[in-house]
């Protein structure tokens, strides 16, 4: 189980389900930064603890369930020598992994605030990667990677449901992964009570993506592709932003999109979720999901949110391109 010597940084958390994250009680563990990182096999989680890693925080990769209540004991008396803790815990702990839902209770009890942070990706993304490694999936009957991956993803349906934050690292690269923790995890706690918004923009024929909390169909809007002189243009170009915004229908998609978040946003933030994604999609990722995207995040960042953009598909068609803002 490697590890590291903590070093200097802040943190917090992300996303969370409704009434599952404890409220951190006064004491000795309520400035403690405690994320427990799971998901599926080849996901990218050994990618993530090495961020975490280099975060400056303290790494413990296959830690048995069983064994979190003591560590977390030993994190809260550790008389502030330990305040940012990274775990990876999965189903390599075989039936010991059953228990975690019983080791996070105690963990509450304890008064320290976890955060649980859940990597996915689709099915044929993870194949291909078991293939290109040769490795085995912990999981997999008779050879068979796909079966084992199914298998994985019904015994992991509980723990997703409570993760604070899910990432879809189907579209990503290992750069893009460290920007989207560095993004969540490395802030001032000061931020806590400030709502952090993902969006993301997409093409329906590349598939919904998996962390998307909402998700809005723009494919409805007229289509930049149509007209030859935007067609070879990304959606960040003013000339195809003014045409996509230029559209009465553009307009009213936006004045209800906008009332839409204005409203849903703090009530998500009251019932202590901290962190969203949102996905817009049209039809290649490429024009009008971008111009969206980049219109909904200014107004969201105009409201006090924290947003961090996505294009996942724009480089699709434009290697050079940008991917987030």
């Amino acid at each position: 189980m490697p590890s590291s010597a903590p070093r200097s940084a802040t943190s917090s958390a992300g996303r969370r389900a409704p009434g599952r994250r404890p409220a951190a009680r006064a004491g000795r563990g309520a400035d403690v930064s405690f994320v427990i990182i799971t998901g599926l096999s080849g996901a990218g989680k050994s990618t993530a603890i090495r961020v975490f890693e280099d975060l400056g925080f303290f790494c413990v990769d296959n830690l048995p369930p069983a064994l979190l209540p003591k560590f977390a004991d030993l994190v809260v008396h550790s008389g502030g020598k330990v305040r940012r803790v990274a775990l990876v815990i999965d189903i390599r702990g075989g039936e010991f992994f059953d228990e975690l839902f019983e080791a996070l209770a105690e963990v509450s009890r304890l008064g320290l605030r976890y955060d649980i942070l859940f990597l996915d990706a689709s099915d044929d993304v993870l194949v291909r990667r078991f293939k290109e490694t040769r490795r085995k999936h912990p999981l997999a009957q008779a050879g068979s990677v796909l079966e084992g991956i199914r298998a994985e993803r019904r015994r992991l349906e509980a723990v997703k449901e409570r993760a604070h934050k899910i990432i879809d690292t189907s579209a990503l690269t290992g750069k893009e992964l460290r920007e989207e923790i560095v993004s969540t995890y490395l802030r001032d706690r000061r931020q806590d009570r400030a709502l952090e918004v993902s969006v993301v923009s997409f093409g329906y024929k590349y598939g919904v993506p998996l962390d998307a909390d909402l998700v809005f169909d723009v494919r409805f809007l007229p289509n930049p592709h149509y007209q030859p002189a935007l067609r070879p243009l990304p959606g960040r170009d003013r000339r195809v932003r003014a045409y996509v915004l230029g559209q009465p229908q553009t307009r009213e998609f936006l004045t209800r999109l906008f009332a839409f978040t204005d409203f849903l946003l703090p009530q998500f933030l009251a019932e202590g979720k901290t962190h969203l994604t949102i996905g817009i999609g049209c039809t290649g990722g490429r024009h009008r999901s971008v111009v969206l995207g980049d219109e909904l995040a200014r107004h969201l960042r105009a409201r006090g949110c924290r947003v961090h953009v996505r294009h996942r598909d724009l480089r699709r068609d434009e290697r050079a391109g940008e991917d987030g803002a």
